[in-house]
């Protein structure tokens, strides 16, 4: 099978960004966001980028300035923005029938939460019959009251790597594509 992939760069907003401890690692994933999406522009790959359209109150809520999308992120006039009310970013959006209409079947995918967004979109798209290809070191989240956020990523890895996405960091991403 011939893979067509996209790029899908999960609720990157400058929300969760405002308190620079937050996000675990958060130049690092911001670093790696990049690189991915100036290969996916490079190599003519579709970037599709969600907005999660947080609850009336938090950093993210759609009547914030937390609602953009980080300014760090190289977009061009192509990439699709995608709002979503639900951690999945399938769940009425028209994420499946754009990536349909470009004929996708293999999707990469970094972001935020690990634990809600990212790993619910991964399942939904395993579920819906795509490829998808996790970037381990592109994706992160915040301490919970239970574990700390390296935890939290290490366990869903290892969790979704086990049915879900192949895992794969960055570097390795950008190399095996390009073969």
């Amino acid at each position: 099978m011939i893979h067509k992939p996209a790029l899908l760069i999960i609720d990157v907003q400058t929300g969760s960004f405002i308190n620079p401890l937050f996000i675990h690692n958060n130049e690092k994933l911001l670093n790696n966001i990049k690189q991915l999406m100036t290969w996916a522009h490079i190599s003519k790959i579709p970037v599709i980028l969600t907005q999660h359209n947080g609850k009336l109150g938090t950093l993210t809520s759609k009547t914030t300035s937390g609602w953009s999308l980080h300014p760090a992120l190289p977009l061009i006039t192509q990439d699709v923005k995608i709002e979503k009310n639900f951690p999945d970013s399938f769940q009425d959006t028209k994420l499946e029938s754009h990536l349909t209409q470009l004929g996708v079947n293999q999707l990469i995918v970094a972001g935020i939460q690990t634990e809600i967004c990212v790993d619910a979109t991964c399942r939904r798209a395993f579920s819906l019959g795509y490829d998808v290809i996790l970037a381990k070191d592109g994706h992160s989240t915040a301490d919970s009251s239970s574990l700390i956020a390296d935890q939290i990523i290490t366990h869903h890895n290892t969790v979704l790597q086990n049915w879900f996405v192949s895992l794969s960091d960055t570097q390795n991403i950008i190399m095996s594509i390009l073969r």
